[in-house]
């Protein structure tokens, strides 16, 4: 017997090629955006299972509104703070996600952001251009050494570890915060301290938290108010990780010398106040946006869906 499923924002043909084979219905949110609140409460009435995303708020009401028939909400990304995990456990639906495939894909964008954000690329680029270059300039858009700095990473998880292990062609002491040691980081020398001695002893920070009550805000006008002046900060984990008024006044004021963003406090928002100030680098959420990472990750997430329909234990269950 074919299932019935939704699909709340179009993923990679690879996904859909695993579906397809076992789901009639297969429907899908139009190509173009994501579900709507209103198409998205509609969508997932009486469907066996949901494949949501990021960006979708899956709380109760949602969770309700699929009904007693749905056994599974597999969600395409690794993050689930946008999913009520208490609620999905009270009504017996199946949560899952898309861990590791994306690790790599992240780590080399927080790299393209430190990068960019260190040796002023975006400004660069914005005046080869523009037609005002007047010529090689030994004072023009000076910016940050990188090799041999100090690299702080907060939250050392598969994205986190995987960003301090590409420091080793630029012979950069490391520093980690986490609850728990990184053997991999440790065994490159790194240091494991607190979060007060990373902000203040790293020249580029790096965030890869996930986004929970103890992390929202986590780097706050304190927190900046600790970072060196030449410091860059980096976010490719959760936008409100970073209280973002605080970090707008923090580069407005060159507290700090500059950040690179991929991830925002109200996305798809960009606040004006962020998107003005050159000292910044910012992407529309990228972490994930190479090819071949998407399509593992379409795959990753149809076929956990399907295991669940076919009650079978998925590889990657998140438990509340």
């Amino acid at each position: 017997m074919p299932y019935n499923v939704f699909v709340t924002r179009q993923i990679p043909e690879a996904g859909l090629d695993v579906l397809r084979p076992h789901c009639d219905p297969l429907d899908c949110a139009p190509a173009d955006r994501s579900a709507s609140r209103e198409e998205l409460l509609v969508g997932v009435r009486g469907r066996d299972g949901v494949l949501c995303s990021i960006g979708q708020r899956i709380d109760e009401e949602v969770l309700t509104a699929a009904g007693s028939r749905c056994r599974v909400f597999a969600n395409f990304g690794v993050g689930t703070d946008h999913i009520d995990l208490a609620a999905a456990d009270r009504l017996g639906i199946t949560v899952t996600n898309t861990p590791g495939v994306l690790t790599d894909a992240t780590a080399d964008l927080a790299w393209t952001l430190l990068m960019a954000a260190a040796r002023r690329v975006i400004e660069g680029d914005g005046l080869a251009r523009s037609g005002r270059w007047a010529g090689w300039d030994p004072m023009e858009l000076r910016g940050h050494d990188v090799a041999g700095r100090t690299l702080g990473i907060v939250g050392a998880g598969r994205i986190g570890t995987a960003v301090g292990l590409r420091s080793t062609g630029f012979r950069m002491p490391v520093l980690y915060v986490d609850d728990r040691n990184s053997p991999e980081l440790d065994a490159l020398g790194a240091r494991q301290v607190d979060l007060n001695t990373c902000l203040a002893e790293s020249d580029f920070v790096s965030l890869h938290t996930p986004l929970t009550e103890q992390t929202r805000h986590l780097i706050g006008p304190a927190e900046l108010a600790r970072m060196k002046p030449t410091a860059v900060l980096i976010n490719t984990a959760r936008g409100p990780v970073i209280d973002e008024p605080a970090l707008i006044e923090a580069l407005r004021t060159h507290r700090i010398a500059a950040a690179g963003l991929d991830v925002y406090e109200g996305e798809p928002t960009v606040p004006p106040e962020l998107a003005a100030l050159e000292n910044v680098v910012c992407l529309p959420h990228l972490g994930s946006a190479t090819y071949a990472t998407r399509d593992r990750m379409a795959v990753m997430v149809a076929r956990d869906l399907l295991a669940v329909l076919q009650g079978s234990e998925p590889e990657h269950r998140v438990r509340p």
